[in-house]
């Protein structure tokens, strides 16, 4: 086995020996003044992937999730959102600090329905509540294991939002593993939402970046606030060029991390100290619990006797684990990997 197995994040990754060259060999410029044509390229085929009439190119994807906020809400507002998601959880309270916004949780593993979207709007010009006015999807949903939200459901959702004037934000940070998974084009998965963000740093292997597409306007409010962030960049055509490296690359093998998943997931379930429903391991996220039983280690120090045997991995709860696959593990060492889980896990 290899001294070290990372499977903490699809953010581990590093640029490939391809992307490398790319990045070399990047046309730059001042993309404050909008005059790298990297950046410009990297745009336009964003736009072109999601079906926006424009893009814009971020450094994280914190940013760009906290960049949707400002551009959607004002402060005050209500913003509905899964359980369990990025931007309540994994963004420091950016979106209280940053955008002013209060979040209301709907539904349950990460997705929701139009019932449970109209049950939680609070209209506006109540004399107490705060208006509702932004709906927010994650797809993938991290938290829940990489799940693809059900399209049907999404559909009845953005409907609902529509019919009661709320803006729509897909957190679609993995949105392209939700693609491949469902063999539908991006495009199609991200209609109807207001502004969408993918990272390009997660499945596609960049070093940095994200991406925020919708149209021109709601884009042009971005850049703004981009620049309020902080985000303003010069030649940043050097990470772009790694974008679209990636995105002429790195999209369709996306299957081979959601096969490597399912492989990970198969192994771990050949031992009796796991807890997983294989249904949920959609894309490239294995999210799974230590059962309660002598010997069994919690999930803090299952995560430290595996880092000593090689093997690196996050716990996401007290008993609960997540493993995330990505372009820098194969199929062998996922195997090895849970081996080595399997083997701490009983214990030994």
């Amino acid at each position: 086995m290899p001294d070290r197995i990372d499977l903490r994040s699809d953010t581990v990754t590093v640029p490939t020996p391809a992307m490398r060259r790319a990045m070399a060999e990047a046309d730059v410029g001042d993309d404050q003044y909008g005059e790298d044509p990297s950046v410009n390229r990297l745009q336009d085929e964003v736009a072109t992937l999601l079906g926006t009439e424009a893009a814009l190119f971020l450094p994280t994807g914190t940013m760009a999730n906290q960049v949707a906020l400002r551009s959607l809400t004002r402060p005050g507002d209500d913003v509905l959102v899964p359980t369990e998601s990025h931007l309540v959880l994994h963004e420091t309270g950016a979106g209280a600090a940053n955008a002013g916004v209060q979040f209301s949780v709907i539904g349950a593993a990460g997705t929701y329905d139009g019932d449970g979207v109209r049950a939680a709007i609070k209209p506006a010009g109540h004399i107490v509540y705060p208006p509702t006015t932004l709906l927010v999807t994650e797809n993938t949903h991290n938290r829940a294991g990489g799940i693809v939200f059900p399209p049907e459901d999404l559909a009845d959702a953005l409907a609902v939002a529509r019919d009661h004037a709320l803006a729509a934000y897909l957190d679609g940070a993995r949105l392209l593993n939700a693609a491949i998974a469902s063999s539908r084009p991006a495009r199609e998965l991200s209609a109807g939402f207001d502004l969408i963000g993918i990272s390009l740093s997660k499945g596609l292997g960049c070093p940095a970046g994200s991406m925020l597409a919708g149209s021109r306007d709601v884009i042009g409010r971005a850049h703004r606030y981009r620049r309020m962030a902080g985000g303003a960049m010069r030649q940043a055509g050097i990470l772009a060029a790694a974008g679209s490296h990636a995105l002429a690359n790195h999209v369709e093998r996306l299957a081979d991390d959601h096969d490597n998943a399912r492989l990970l997931a198969m192994e771990l379930l050949r031992g009796d100290d796991v807890e997983l429903d294989p249904a949920t391991v959609q894309t490239n996220i294995v999210l799974f619990r230590l059962v309660e039983r002598r010997g069994v280690p919690d999930a803090v120090t299952f995560v430290e006797r595996c880092r000593d045997r090689g093997v690196l991995l996050n716990a996401f709860g007290p008993r609960t684990v997540r493993a995330v696959t990505h372009l820098d593990v194969t199929a062998e060492q996922c195997r090895a990997a849970a081996g080595v889980m399997r083997a701490v896990a009983d214990g030994r």
